[in-house]
């Protein structure tokens, strides 16, 4: 008898202590975003209502997902620092940054992409890395800190050796993809060269550009472009949210990869971008454009290369530092 009110207790305290965990959950979420197809799981679920979907199946009711464009991810860290939003969508290197400058207190939810990005130049002169003169600009996100960016450090120490790591870091311009594609078309512009992102790179390509570098060569395969990720503190505080989140993912990378048209409809509704719907989905037949991945890619070579030139200055031991522990059964590196 004294067992079964002590059970009968203890089942009536966690139905309380949840209780109380869902009243005080946040329902007005603020995730950021970048433009492009790079996010197109992000442009699902905002269309399907995927994250509010999942929080009301477990329990949280009333959601409301507001989506931000930002054109880098340094404006997106520098939000969620802030405590302006509550979840961002960018670059691993943005990732690491974070986690490091935070002591920790920034980790990953999951990744959603893991396309190539593509260097691609209108100068017929630059047909390589080692092609670029001090007069040569290239269009980056975010200096210093963009997946394009640190993808640039790496292949100059690889070209150059280790103490040339800068070596095309006064090349860079910061500029978001669109303006970067805009700016190729213009013969008069400066900037003739751009570190680019799905589906601006290929349109460039399109436009009379040629490859110069690719992320996976660089790399030397897959590496995750877009991640979701968030403060501790704000994991915390909402538990259901953020395995929403992970949910909404998982679920929004299924709908692409059964129906990408109906996907690329949405992102077309979503960013006003007037690329023909046949000319993206054509895109989406370039080589390894269907990686939407939840498991990171690649991100602890992206560590390695930051920590070796003082960029962070705490080496993760594994990926599963930099995401949450409930992110570490997706199998990542």
């Amino acid at each position: 008898m004294k067992t079964a009110t002590m059970t009968a207790l203890a089942t009536a305290m966690l139905a309380s202590m949840s209780t109380a965990a869902f009243a005080q959950a946040k329902t007005d979420i603020s995730i950021t975003r970048q433009p492009g197809i790079l996010y197109l799981a992000s442009h699902v679920m905002e269309t399907e209502n995927l994250i509010e979907k999942h929080a009301a199946e477990a329990g949280v009711e009333g959601v409301t997902v507001e989506w931000r464009m930002f054109s880098g991810g340094g404006a997106q860290t520098d939000a969620l620092l802030a405590g302006q939003v509550d979840v961002v969508n960018t670059g691993t290197g943005n990732l690491l940054l974070l986690w490091d400058r935070t002591n920790g207190n920034v980790k990953g939810i999951t990744a959603s992409s893991a396309q190539p990005a593509l260097l691609v130049s209108v100068d017929p002169d630059i047909t390589s890395l080692e092609d670029f003169g001090t007069d040569d600009r290239i269009a980056v996100p975010t200096v210093g800190v963009s997946t394009q960016a640190i993808l640039l450090q790496m292949a100059a120490a690889e070209m150059l050796g280790e103490d040339q790591v800068s070596h095309f870091d006064p090349l860079t311009v910061q500029m978001g993809h669109p303006d970067a594609l805009a700016a190729l078309s213009n013969a008069q512009h400066e900037v003739r060269n751009h570190f680019s992102s799905p589906p601006f790179q290929y349109l460039a390509l399109e436009n009379g550009a040629h490859q110069v570098a690719s992320s996976r060569d660089i790399i030397g395969g897959p590496l995750t472009q877009a991640t979701f990720f968030t403060t501790v503190d704000f994991a915390e505080d909402n538990p259901v949210i953020v395995k929403a989140i992970r949910d909404a993912t998982a679920e929004a990378i299924d709908f692409i990869n059964e129906d990408v048209e109906a996907a690329l409809q949405m992102y077309k509704d979503i960013s006003g971008d007037q690329t023909d719907l046949a000319e993206l989905v054509a895109i989406m037949d370039q080589p390894h454009m269907m990686d939407f991945l939840m498991q990171p890619q690649g991100t602890m070579r992206f560590a390695e290369h930051l920590h070796k030139i003082g960029t962070l200055n705490n080496m993760p031991e594994a990926w599963t530092d930099y995401y949450l522990p409930e992110s570490a059964d997706l199998d990542g590196n």
